[in-house]
């Protein structure tokens, strides 16, 4: 058996802080009040995030109404595109009619059968049939360059909202940070927030006590671990309720002393070393009939008496270090 009166009763207990700055609005907890999960602490003045988020909507609908224009102009593009290959097809027809035309008048008139006029006739026409198709390459080459930047253009659009929609997304994730809620069932405390009070992102304004979720932190002396082992049975009273034991388990044991994780460990160099028996955390189970009682307090404090006796025949000195 051994035990130790270096020992209280502990919690993992979380600061209430916002994510979001502003105006508090309401305050729906008093110190000591118990809340179950989700249940409201504080609220903001979420009117500039509602506008936020209000305004980035209206933006990505405007926005989405330039992507249906785009569409439309492209969709006109094409169309004129169409028109453009169709008429270079008849324009490719008409050049081939003018050089048939163009070569039987220049035979003619080699054979003295036709005249000069007609020939030349026959030439201007194929010069300008050559012109006309020249000219429908180029209309086809300005319709694909104008499909060509108008899906530029769409795809800006759709990058847009697409950068708009991470904007609301954060707007409304900002507004749904107004009010604050409880992470877990427990009991508030430590209140340190009112009606009317400007708060920063990340400052506390309460803590909550997970009352249901307690343990027991006992510090023995390096020379009681030996034989100390996870999963053996501890009788633990509690200062505050002296009459009354209540039966944890070790959880497990700290892998250092805990002056190696103090924020100014000791410095045992030569000339300034006194030897001091060190402490080494032993973390407890409490059982879930006595947190139920409600009446386990964080930071009170404890006697712990461990039977090593008891611990699981699979347990082993080693594993616990």
């Amino acid at each position: 058996m051994i035990s130790t009166d270096d020992a209280y009763i502990e919690a993992d207990i979380a600061t209430i802080s916002p994510k979001v700055s502003g105006y508090v609005a309401g305050v729906d907890v008093v110190a000591n009040q118990h809340v179950k999960a989700g249940d409201p602490l504080v609220t903001l003045d979420d009117g500039d995030y509602r506008i936020a988020a209000e305004q980035a909507e209206a933006q990505i609908s405007t926005q989405k109404l330039a992507l249906s224009r785009f569409d439309a102009q492209i969709a006109g593009a094409k169309a004129s595109l169409n028109q453009a290959q169709a008429q270079k097809e008849s324009l490719e027809a008409a050049l081939r009619g003018a050089e048939l035309a163009q070569k039987r008048a220049s035979e003619l008139q080699s054979k003295d059968f036709g005249t000069d006029a007609a020939r030349d006739s026959a030439q201007v026409a194929l010069d300008q049939a050559r012109a006309n198709l020249v000219g429908a390459d180029a209309n086809i080459a300005a319709a694909k360059a104008n499909i060509t930047v108008l899906e530029a253009q769409r795809q800006e659009a759709e990058s847009a909202i697409r950068s708009l929609e991470l904007a609301r997304d954060k707007a409304k994730r900002d507004l749904g940070f107004t009010v604050l809620k409880a992470p877990y069932d427990g009991i508030i405390g430590n209140v340190a927030v009112q009606v009317g009070d400007l708060v920063a992102a990340g400052q506390r304004l309460a803590a909550l006590v997970p009352v249901n979720a307690l343990h027991v932190d006992a510090n023995f002396k390096e020379t009681q671990i030996a034989n100390l082992t996870p999963g053996s049975k501890v009788q633990i009273h509690v200062d505050a309720y002296d009459e009354h034991s209540i039966e944890g388990t070790v959880a497990s044991i700290s892998p250092a002393s805990g002056a190696v994780f103090s924020l100014l460990p000791a410095e045992n160099a030569t000339g300034n070393f006194t030897k001091i028996t060190q402490r080494v955390p032993v973390r407890i189970t409490l059982p879930a009939d006595a947190l139920a009682i409600g009446n386990l307090r964080a930071g009170l404090s404890v006697v712990v008496d461990v039977d090593t006796r008891t611990a699981p025949k699979d347990a082993t000195v080693a594993e616990a270090k």
